[in-house]
């Protein structure tokens, strides 16, 4: 069966190089005798019309240009359709197209949609909200929900923002059930990872995989602010394996372990952010993955 592609690239991700990324898409994807168009993604996620073209027009594959925001979306919206996903990783972050091992070089990506083959991926559900890389609660999420409102993005702001955010940050109530063990405890920031990182390379989870049928599950519980960024950095470095779950409470400052699910109660309502937006919160969060989800072109 011969490959139709789809490109659809987000109209603001990327803003400064999407028309040079549209121009090398026509190039090298003519070059490569595939047939394409080329489509905006759409920031409410609404896609039946997209569904319908797949249907009709027998598209085989779906190339998001954009960052994690859009990729989440329209792996939502499609992810019952038949297709492959390919990224092409314009975005602020990036993190589960670099979790994939998917270059930020434009043409390198592209490389990997003609040349890569189609993995099952995981990806996972908090409440009723979907995630296909990471979602966290408190930190983390007070300066995703600080840097969307920013006109300005890129990695120097979100750096900006996280370290006047850090002064001013408070540790924030939960009680956590994990394998039939509850915990009330205090932390900074729990991320739910089924990719390994933030973005840019910062690997807050540096054992999870895509297709393992596990979340990697990071606490990061209170502590004296002197020790946190020592404790973080030797969590992104890989020094803190992750440990059993029969007895996570234990551990005196970062808790890292996995499971297929987890509960969360929030009862101070920490902000949440899905795939490094800002999502609305909850008082509870009942989070479970979704193995084999949809298909990931990757190296």
């Amino acid at each position: 069966m011969s490959r139709k592609i789809i490109y659809l690239i987000n109209p603001v991700s990327g803003t400064r190089q999407k028309e040079l990324v549209k121009k090398m898409i026509v190039r090298e994807t003519r070059a490569a005798g595939i047939e394409f168009e080329i489509l905006p993604s759409n920031a409410e996620g609404s896609y039946d019309n997209l569904q319908q073209i797949i249907q009709q027009d027998r598209i085989t594959d779906v190339v998001i240009c954009g960052g994690d925001g859009t990729v989440n979306a329209v792996v939502n919206a499609l992810q019952h359709s038949p297709i492959n996903f390919g990224i092409l990783p314009i975005g602020s972050g990036n993190s589960l197209a670099l979790s994939a091992k998917i270059p930020r070089q434009p043409l390198r990506a592209l490389e990997i949609i003609f040349n890569g083959a189609a993995s099952p991926t995981d990806a996972f559900y908090i409440n009723d909200k979907f995630s296909c890389a990471l979602c966290g609660i408190g930190f983390d999420a007070e300066v995703a929900h600080l840097f969307a409102a920013k006109k300005t993005r890129g990695l120097q702001m979100y750096l900006r923002l996280s370290t006047i955010r850090f002064f001013r940050s408070k540790p924030y109530p939960f009680e956590i059930k994990l394998d039939h063990r509850i915990i009330t405890t205090e932390a900074y920031f729990i991320s739910i990872a089924n990719s390994n990182q933030f973005g840019n390379n910062v690997t807050i989870a540096p054992k999870a995989s895509l297709s393992d049928g596990l979340l990697d599950i990071v606490i990061v519980k209170k502590m004296n602010k002197a020790v946190l960024p020592i404790q973080v950095l030797l969590q992104v470095a890989g020094n803190n394996p992750p440990g059993d779950a029969s007895n996570f409470q234990d551990t005196p400052n970062i808790i890292y372990v996995q499971s297929d699910k987890i509960s969360i109660r929030n009862p101070a309502l920490a902000p949440l952010h899905i795939d490094g937006e800002p999502a609305e919160t909850s008082d509870e969060f009942n989070i479970r993955v979704i193995r084999n989800c949809f298909r990931l072109i990757q190296p």
